[in-house]
């Protein structure tokens, strides 16, 4: 059985404060893209992860699907298998492709062996592997708030619009882009002005990582910028970075950007 898993980008992200077990508070908006990983499972004598395509840091022992599997295994009698990863989505890039990975696998695994999980069952599975990774359980678009693993459902649809996606060939450590950051509260929650037109969210929905990543990495925020140059109505760099995305109104080719970057259109 396969399925494909597809990344999600944030529309804003505001870092709040400082929790007193290490963690941040934060406030975002997963929006789900089409942009897909493959996730396969094939019975096997003994449980392994093989990954295809784009290269991923670590061991394949310990990513995050087979962590995955684990979490079922302590509940359920689920025979072994190999996990099969075909990487399309970018790695470092604040696409949260391993967390779309882990929970499509725990959503496969559940169909496959007839374990009869709820949806909230699944979620909870996931819930200690990555704080995005619930949101891939429904896989519809949410406001975020706490350590970014509690949802609130909107409405928000932006089918209507050309969505592009740019990676550039560099990737950022999360905790290293959280160590540059000073907290606060925003004057207005993004809960409130994602309910802005999207015209309107140029001025005012924001990423509190875009100051460090650009002042680290200048190329992400040239990216940003020749977006805005080619038409864009608004632009922002999801998560932690390095990835950008674009909202357009109609379809364009960006040539340039692609000479050195990765370009995904209508995602």
């Amino acid at each position: 059985m396969l399925a494909f898993a597809n990344a999600k980008i944030n529309l804003g992200l505001n870092i709040t404060e400082k929790r007193p077990d290490g963690y941040h508070n934060l406030e975002t908006v997963f929006y789900p893209v089409k942009l897909y990983d493959v996730v396969e499972i094939t019975d096997a004598a003994a449980t392994s992860c093989v990954i295809a395509g784009i290269e991923v840091p670590g061991d394949a022992g310990d990513n995050i699907c087979i962590k995955a599997y684990h979490a079922l295994k302590k509940d359920f009698d689920i025979p072994a298998q190999q996990i099969t990863l075909l990487k399309n989505i970018p790695v470092g890039a604040g696409l949260g492709g391993g967390s779309a990975d882990a929970a499509f696998l725990v959503k496969l695994l559940s169909d496959k062996f007839k374990l009869g999980l709820s949806l909230v069952q699944m979620e909870e599975y996931v819930k200690p592997l990555g704080a995005d990774c619930a949101f891939f359980v429904r896989n519809k678009p949410v406001f975020a708030y706490g350590k970014g693993d509690e949802f609130s459902r909107i409405e928000l649809d932006l089918s209507g619009y050309f969505l592009v996606l740019v990676k550039p060939p560099v990737s950022v450590s999360t905790a290293g882009a959280f160590s540059a950051l000073k907290p606060a509260m925003p004057e207005f929650s993004l809960k409130e002005l994602i309910r802005l037109p999207v015209q309107d969210w140029k001025r005012k929905v924001k990423n509190d990582f875009e100051g460090p990543i650009f002042d680290q990495y200048p190329e992400v925020g040239r990216i940003k910028d020749q977006l805005y140059h080619a038409g864009a109505t608004f632009a922002l760099m999801s998560g932690s970075g390095s990835s950008v995305f674009a909202i357009f109104e109609n379809a364009v080719a960006l040539p340039e950007l692609e000479k050195e970057n990765r370009v995904f259109y209508n995602i």
